[in-house]
């Protein structure tokens, strides 16, 4: 059986395609109006009408909720955030340790409601594993291990080979560093049973109502204007199809595969049997996971942008990424050579010009939003979410500043990215460095970071 490609993502193979809600019927009103039915628009949408149950809030969502980003990704619910170190660097090291907390606390909050509102995700809380199979990885994985412990994560654990290997056996791993921080979900079930219950709640939400532009107090679509004091913005990697905000965040491709059911005697040469997810610590890094019917989803940068900020429909991946992606699988757990590819997709994550995600709310205007998270959106999208709900709550007089206003990505903002063809000739030389300087690492003994990387850091704002 030959490998499905494209469909959005097997996430939605596996569980079936949601039928799209009502579009907007025409011009009209509401107190809050979210654009974009994703993880961000929808964990806000939840929050403001817990807090404030009488609110009138319209979700507009293009296609159906979960199309991007929260439908296609690899299921990380983690820890990390987007611009970490540089809010230290800009606001002050305290500043980046309470940012850091949120997020560990986030963690938990997303699964406490799942559980809560009975949303069935598949979430398994194993923690993260991040591992390192070159001597060059293995500096930077210790050297990151001690960064995060600075940064406040004194339950984080550094392992070497044999204790590595005793969670997953990696081929070739030399080292790992595991933060309990983070769960394994389902990303679809997520969003869907999200959109659900934020239904229930009483929000509305308006499928196929593509959002053209956003002003003050104005959502455009082509079935009418929902006029609201206050507008969000929660379009992450789509952000550039609105009017005026092509160049705003680069919409970065990520590419995944995930295999057929493994059985029992592959599972024995792998081990993974605390189904953390796992990463490693290459320049072009993979993410992947055990899922919950016990294939591996593993994903990667294939072709890392399209040029003129374009986006992609149903997820079609090129043959060369699906072939790459399935050489790593093998290069990592060699027992899966014979493992049939069972899907292959790609989708689109927001990267700001300083890889820093953000929350936003303009007082002047009413347009808030939030993003950027450059990947490490599942849990963000949360905080990012109950952020905008106490932002909104203290602009409405409903309440004062809150722990979570005070944060430091609050209010941040960033210039735009270079006008074509220079945003397209640099990102595909930013990443044709970073593969150069992984190949290189493979086969050197060095422990320092190939200068290629460091170069490459440099110039995208990484470093």
């Amino acid at each position: 059986m030959n490998t499905v490609n494209g469909g959005i993502s097997f996430w939605y193979a596996n569980q079936g395609t949601p039928i799209p809600r009502e579009p907007l019927p025409g011009d009209s009103t509401a107190d809050v109006c979210i654009v974009g039915g994703g993880y961000t628009g929808l964990w806000t949408a939840y929050y403001l009408k817990k807090a404030v149950p009488f609110l009138n809030i319209t979700v507009l969502e293009a296609k159906f909720c979960g199309y991007g980003a929260s439908g296609r990704n690899g299921g990380w619910l983690y820890n990390g955030i987007a611009g970490r170190d540089r809010y230290a660097k800009l606001h002050g090291h305290d500043a980046a340790v309470r940012l850091q907390r949120a997020m560990n606390d986030t963690v938990d909050e997303v699964i406490r409601v799942a559980a809560e509102e009975k949303i069935d995700a598949d979430i398994h809380q194993g923690g993260v594993l991040e591992v390192a199979y070159t001597p060059a990885q293995l500096a930077r994985l210790k050297d990151f291990h001690t960064v995060e412990i600075a940064f406040g994560e004194r339950d984080r654990t550094l392992h070497g080979a044999r204790e590595t290997a005793e969670r997953i056996r990696v081929n070739g791993a030399v080292g790992s560093t595991w933060t309990p921080h983070g769960a394994r979900l389902h990303p679809a079930k997520l969003v869907t049973g999200l959109a659900d219950t934020v239904e229930a709640l009483g929000v509305t939400i308006h499928e196929s109502t593509p959002v053209t532009e956003i002003r003050p107090k104005h959502a455009v679509t082509p079935y009418g204007t929902v006029r609201a004091p206050y507008v969000l913005r929660c379009t992450e990697g789509f952000t550039a199809g609105l009017k005026g905000q092509k160049r705003t965040w680069l919409p970065m491709n990520s590419s995944m595969i995930v295999t057929e059911p493994l059985p029992a005697s592959v599972w024995d040469t792998i081990g993974w049997d605390g189904r953390e997810t796992l990463g490693d610590m290459a320049h072009a890094y993979m993410y992947a996971q055990r899922t919950a019917d016990d294939r591996i989803a593993l994903g990667g940068r294939g072709v890392p942008y399209r040029y003129g900020s374009a986006t992609d429909n149903d997820g079609r991946t090129q043959p060369a990424t699906i072939e790459a992606l399935r050489e790593l699988l093998i290069r990592l757990f060699p027992t899966t050579a014979g493992t049939r590819i069972a899907h292959a997709w790609s989708g689109v994550l927001g990267v700001p010009r300083d890889w820093c995600a953000t929350v936003t709310l303009d007082r002047s205007t009413g347009l808030g939003w939030a993003g950027g998270y450059v990947g490490s959106g599942v849990a963000t999208t949360n905080l990012a979410a109950r952020t905008l709900r106490d932002l909104i709550q203290q602009d409405s007089g409903q309440s004062g500043p809150t722990e979570l206003t005070a944060l430091p990505w609050v209010n941040h903002r960033v210039r735009r990215w270079e006008p074509e063809p220079l945003r397209w000739l640099g990102v595909h030389t930013l990443y044709a460095a970073y593969r150069t300087a992984d190949r290189r690492e493979l086969t050197s003994p060095r422990p320092g970071t190939d200068p290629i990387a460091k170069i490459a850091d440099r110039l995208s704002g990484r470093g």
